[in-house]
């Protein structure tokens, strides 16, 4: 069904008809109506692409466009560093990129470029780009928001005056350079919007008077300072998140209200348009894959302050409510969940949770916290905590951030049991395949370690912390502490926090293969060690009788019974265990964190079949949840055996999936349940939880009619995709996600 169009709502759709824009639910409760009609129609055509293809139509500026006065020859081209070319390029971006102006926007600019899409700087020479932009971060805008960026001007030409009675390697002082480059070509591009909405739209001008450059005064100044920076910082090619946007945006909301400048329905419109304009990218016919709204412009909302005091207000409110009534998935939201947090916000996350969509997860915020700290970070910095493009934590502004994933069921299935050789290994006991497992665990953590180390800071091992140069990054680095300071890149250690953090995937796999191993094995006795290895080697071939006996009768992790967990915990905090020796002291940290990302997918062609029954090439577990068909006693029991685990000892993360059929969250008892699911989360020990409500016949139907679907939203792993957008083995693997009931 066309959003655009006049359908009575019926109950396959379930649809909520206001006018003529609807928006998709799987739940039997519609959609809330709040925002205007106008505001609905703005959200709409943003959903259905219009923006996003008309960026596709200007992929690039060209440093060698010959219509340009300040084009490059090749030989320029050629003498200019890997700095300068960005410089070069940035310029060019912010002088001839298209302005955009929307018809009923409430705050304005855009990242017009398409190859901005792809996370390339989209700048040509030649015909090709030559830089990419940086993702899996969260800048710091508080400060442009709250002191414009003249003040930041400031701080570049002051560091660079300090400059000349320091003895900075020249690398340090063409970061500096570039950062005042940096800042005069966003001038330019301010100064087109400023000389675009003079006469077109007095009150966007009026805005952009003030802000970004001087200190924002009212709330919607604030909502257009904080989305200009964040729509240059896109334009060039970087994906950042923005952290905890209702903890910026309330002192100037209530000011606001307390003064009658402004509704709650009025700034509700507001805020609006600047999640509409996050969906700027959304192509009508987008190739598929992995899916779209992968552009880490994550938020995090609720929790506490640096005083100890819940910063969940109105702007909080208003988010719930934004994305309750508008599909919008291009902003994943991540709630701080707390026992003390007011019993409205466990209801609002409850209420829009079930409209699924993904778009709304959970922190538990006090075990983060205490996992923040235990990891050394300054207690007065911990509770500013928000997280880079999926749910990786992280102190924003402050930290460069990536991780490096391996499938541990592929080490134990390829190392520690050989079983892609000849001569598979032979274990006596089980203790001492889990010590040869341990091992090899520990090899693959100190061969990231050390990789990683060696190529960024060569002299590690002598105390030497100057990094190897990096690609350059400029305008990132702006909003990062600590860059402008030490005259170095967000890239080559000018931020106070450099993690790189180890990420296990498959780790309920190889706890199931463990505890199949065990029980069959050494416990049982059902089957030799040595025949047991060729029967994998086989893939089950003939012993099929085996393979179901197995499927049927092993209690796998994820059914809240200790024996089967315990191999998956026990997995879980003896990786935590290897970690910890890179963890401290060094210029680059590497904390553990559990997640698949979906790589689940890339990973199946090079796994063996599973003593726990399943054959080569089946999909298998995602993130720290359990294998798809082994959990069969409902979401409770999945978060119970997810929370044995000492979570608190996976710094970054380890995310939880569970998806629920919707008839389980209609209605009050509906929401009731869900809330419930949220507070025994946090009773039990959890980190993090994405929970998803959608009806698998719903997506088999998106996939047969996929332009009926276009705006059904998923979520896929740390991102919301719009379903559509997924490529078929992406597709199945959310559908044969186990569909669970609250127990």
């Amino acid at each position: 069904m066309s959003a655009c169009q006049l359908s009575a709502v019926t109950a396959e759709n379930r649809e909520v008809l206001h006018m003529s824009v609807t928006f998709y639910t799987p739940c039997a409760t519609p959609r809330p109506v709040r925002l205007s009609e106008a505001t609905r129609r703005f959200a709409d055509e943003s959903l259905h692409g219009r923006y996003g293809d008309d960026a596709l139509r200007t992929p690039a500026v060209a440093l060698d466009d010959p219509t340009h006065p300040d084009c490059l020859t090749p030989a320029q081209f050629a003498a200019l560093s890997d700095c300068g070319r960005q410089d070069a390029a940035i310029a060019a971006l912010a002088k001839y990129a298209p302005v955009r102006l929307c018809e009923g926007e409430r705050i304005c600019g855009a990242a017009t470029c398409g190859l901005a899409i792809s996370a390339f700087l989209p700048v040509t020479f030649g015909g090709n780009p030559f830089l990419y932009g940086v993702n899996h971060l969260t800048v710091d805008f508080f400060g442009a928001v709250r002191e414009g960026l003249n003040a930041l001007e400031e701080q570049v030409c002051a560091r660079l005056s300090a400059a000349e009675q320091e003895n900075l390697r020249p690398r340090q002082l063409e970061f500096l350079c570039s950062a005042a480059a940096a800042l005069r070509a966003f001038r330019v591009w301010h100064g087109r919007y400023l000389a675009a909405t003079e006469t077109a739209r007095p009150d966007l001008h009026a805005l952009l008077r003030q802000v970004p450059f001087s200190p924002a005064r009212t709330f919607r100044e604030a909502v257009q300072s904080l989305w200009f920076c964040f729509a240059f910082t896109r334009l060039c090619g970087n994906w950042p998140g923005l952290g905890r946007i209702d903890e910026l945006l309330e002192p100037y909301l209530e000011a606001d209200l307390a003064a009658g400048r402004l509704t709650e329905d009025e700034a509700r419109e507001i805020l609006a348009c600047f999640f509409i304009k996050g969906c700027e990218w959304i192509q009508s016919h987008t190739p598929t894959g992995s899916g779209d709204a992968q552009h880490y412009q994550n938020l995090v909302i609720g929790g506490i302050g640096r005083d100890g005091r819940q910063v969940t207000g109105r702007v909080t409110y208003l988010i719930l409510d934004i994305v309750e009534e508008l599909p919008i998935s291009d902003y994943p939201i991540t709630v701080r969940l707390s026992p003390d947090a007011p019993e409205k916000l466990f209801r609002r996350v409850a209420e829009v949770q079930r409209h699924g969509g993904g778009t709304v997860a959970v922190y538990n915020e006090p075990l983060v916290l205490k996992a923040l700290t235990r990891q050394g970070y300054p207690p007065d910095e911990v509770p500013e905590f928000a997280n880079d493009g999926c749910w990786e934590t992280q102190i924003p502004g402050c930290t460069r951030f990536s991780y490096s994933p391996f499938d541990a069921l592929q080490v134990l299935q390829r190392h520690t049991l050989r079983l892609d050789t000849d001569t598979p290994a032979h274990f006596d006991d089980f203790a001492s395949l889990y010590a040869a497992y341990l091992a090899d665990l520990r090899a693959v953590v100190d061969g990231i370690a050390t990789g990683v180390l060696d190529a960024w800071v060569p002299g590690w091992r002598e105390g030497n912390r100057v990094w190897n140069p990096q690609p350059p990054c400029t305008v990132v680095s702006l909003f990062e502490h600590g860059c402008i300071e030490s005259a170095c890149s967000y890239l080559e250690g000018g931020v106070p926090y450099n993690v790189q953090s180890p990420h296990i995937g498959g780790a309920p796999d190889a706890g199931n293969s463990l505890c199949a191993i065990d029980r069959l094995v050494f416990r049982d006795r059902v089957v030799s060690f040595d025949r047991l290895m060729q029967i994998l080697k086989n893939d089950w071939e003939g012993e099929e009788v085996l393979r179901r006996t197995v499927r049927r009768r092993l209690v796998c992790y994820g059914n809240d019974d200790d024996t089967a967990d315990g191999y998956t915990v026990r997995l879980l905090n003896d990786f935590a265990d290897l970690c910890a020796p890179w963890s401290h002291d060094l210029p680059v940290v590497f904390p553990s964190g559990v997640s698949t990302f979906g790589r689940q997918i890339e990973w199946a062609p090079g796994r063996l079949a599973v003593p726990f029954g399943y054959r080569h090439g089946d999909i298998l577990s995602g993130n720290a949840s359990p294998t798809p068909g082994t959990d069969t006693e409902g979401a409770t029991a999945t978060v119970r055996s997810y929370c044995k685990a000492d979570l608190c000892r996976q710094t970054t993360g380890a995310a939880l999936d569970i998806r629920l059929f919707p008839g389980t969250v209609d209605g009050e008892n509906g929401i009731r349940a869900l809330e419930g699911l949220l507070r025994g989360f946090l009773t039990l020990g959890g980190y993090f939880m994405q929970i998803d409500v959608i009806d698998a016949d719903v997506l088999r139907r998106a996939q047969e009619d996929p332009d009926r679907y276009k705006t059904l939203s998923v979520r896929v792993s740390g991102w919301n995709a719009r379903f559509v957008t997924l490529n078929r083995e992406w597709q199945e693997m959310i559908i044969e996600r186990t569909e669970q009931k609250i127990q």
